[in-house]
This record gives structure tokens, sequence and C-alpha cells, in this order.
């Protein structure tokens, strides 16, 4: 398999480290961040093939906030995200449609949402159907 970054963002140590080491024995190499600044810059500087976003985090900078800063950057609007959150899946679908994206054009949905806490078989299932389809 190719040498392929997946950015990994959660606050939570412990998810950080499970779906870090899901990624990697995947094949894939993970990057991680512990909130939407620190994965905003780390996504700048690498450019991964992918992203796994935690809805909730605890700075101002949230899941969702991170989410609409990626999606309304030109440079980082392509990558695919999963979002990854113990939130129900139709609550946040509800939230995504109350956040307006750049110049007031409605956000894209993400690649994917999953609910916590992830199997590993399906996440990893989930992100081969995801990079085979770019």
């Amino acid at each position: 398999m190719q040498d392929k970054k997946i950015l990994v963002v959660d606050d939570e140590a412990d998810m950080r480290i499970f779906v870090a080491t899901v990624v990697e024995t995947s094949g894939f190499e993970a990057v991680v961040a512990v909130d939407g600044e620190d994965a905003f810059q780390k996504a700048s500087e690498v450019l991964p093939c992918l992203m796994i976003l935690d809805l909730m985090m605890p700075h101002i900078d949230d899941g969702l906030k991170a989410y609409k800063r990626f999606k309304s950057d030109p440079s980082l609007a392509e990558i695919p995200i999963i979002m990854l959150s113990a939130i129900a899946r139709r609550t946040f679908f509800n939230s995504l449609k109350t956040l307006p994206g750049a110049e007031g054009q409605a956000l894209p949905e993400p690649a994917a949402y999953m609910e916590k806490p992830p199997d590993a078989g399906e996440l990893v299932d989930l992100i081969n159907d995801i990079l085979k389809a770019d």
C-alpha cells in the first residue's frame, strides 16, 4: 500500500491512540492532532489523504467549527473527512445544516459519519472504501 497519511483528530488520548493504531495497522501513517487548531496546522503541513475528526472537543475550535474551516479552505476542502463522535448521526447532520459554508453555500456532508466507539473493522472498511473512490 502507498505511504498515505491520515490525520486523526481527537481530544481524548485513548481514542486518538486507538484510531491511530487502527490506521497504522491498516498500512497508513497516522498523524495525530489534539484539537481543531492543531489539526488545521498539521493538515496544512502534511496534506493528508483523509481525516478522521472528532465532533466534540473542549476548545473553542470544536469539531464542527474545524470541519467548516477545512471545507472552506481551498487547499484542504477536497480532503475527505470521517466524522467520529458520540453524538448521534441525526444530531450532527441537523447541526451541519445550520452552519453556513464559504460564501453562504451549504457545507458539504462529510465522506462518512461514525458513532463512537468505532468498530476497528468497520473503520478500516470505511477508510478503504473512501480512498478507493478517490
